[in-house]
């Protein structure tokens, strides 16, 4: 049995969401929380965070940017076929509270998508939220008017400057931290961009959430693949997080992780967009031969 794709929908170049039916996983969903997927039976599997889900209709939704092979394999699935797996919830639900400031969260490119439910609870709690959404062009910034309806100011920074102010959401922060009572910083994006995040807000003492994507294989703490060093301690992003104190976070050696495999990764692309060339070549040869 697997899990049947209700709705695709392209959000930008090279990004897309899937709308899933999965009534059980639904029922248990909380902020924060994730899901493990394998396309097919010979897939990889990989954490893919809850973007929506709907407890009664028994759907989630999940946004996907195409970076590698088996997130350019899942860009071509389509509405009415099936995921192979989907294992979930994951990891532990953000802890919401009410705050006396304001909440302020930090989006870089597809973090947005983690990002918005955690900011959706804690703006249905009465906070007062605002929203640093940033990406390298216009193009590629997702959910803005979602984030605007749950946010009482949504600020854009784009590297090329082609919307919003050019820059780095980090420069938005910055004269945010200046002149507004911040209660919580939360922070979701590439790691450089929440390190350097962790960085500005340990200046100003404003306490700072961020929620890792390390490398995951099983998502239940047996393998030890996620694991990262908070306040000197080793922990595991499956079990123990995605969520942590980012001041306590040790990013240099998150950074040196993410990158143990890189060489992996890199013929596994090749790999596929070489098949896809023979398999366009083929074709071509077939229509050829029925000219």
């Amino acid at each position: 049995m697997g899990y049947k794709v209700l709705k695709k929908e392209w959000l930008a170049p090279a990004i897309f969401s899937l709308k899933v039916e999965a009534p059980l996983i639904a029922s248990k969903a909380r902020p924060g929380n994730f899901v493990i997927m394998r396309y097919k039976e010979s897939g990889e599997r990989i954490p893919l965070t809850l973007f929506d889900w709907d407890q009664r209709e028994g759907w989630v939704k999940l946004i996907i940017q195409e970076v590698g092979k088996t997130t350019k394999e899942l860009a071509t699935v389509n509405e009415g076929e099936e995921l192979r797996d989907l294992l979930g919830p994951l990891g532990k639900p953000f802890e919401l509270e009410k705050f006396s400031g304001v909440v302020v969260g930090v989006a870089g490119g597809l973090g947005a998508a983690p990002l918005y439910p955690i900011l959706v609870a804690l703006h249905d709690l009465g906070n007062e939220v605002i929203t640093i959404l940033g990406a390298r062009t216009k193009d590629l910034l997702i959910l803005r008017e979602e984030l605007s309806q749950i946010s009482k100011r949504l600020l854009i920074a784009t590297d090329d400057g082609s919307v919003g102010r050019k820059g780095f959401v980090t420069d938005v922060l910055f004269d945010l931290l200046g002149t507004t009572n911040v209660s919580q910083v939360i922070a979701i994006g590439p790691l450089p961009m929440m390190a350097a995040v962790s960085k500005l807000t340990k200046e100003s003492q404003t306490t700072t959430i961020v929620s890792l994507n390390s490398l995951m294989i099983d998502g239940t703490g047996m393998c030890g693949g996620c694991r990262v060093t908070v306040s000197g301690k080793t922990m595991f992003t499956c079990v123990d997080g995605p969520d942590f104190d980012a001041h306590q976070v040790d990013f240099e050696e998150l950074l040196r992780r993410q990158s143990f495999y890189k060489e992996q990764e890199e013929q596994a692309l090749k790999h596929y967009k070489d098949h896809l060339c023979q398999l366009e070549k083929r074709v071509a040869e077939l229509e050829d031969k029925e000219k």
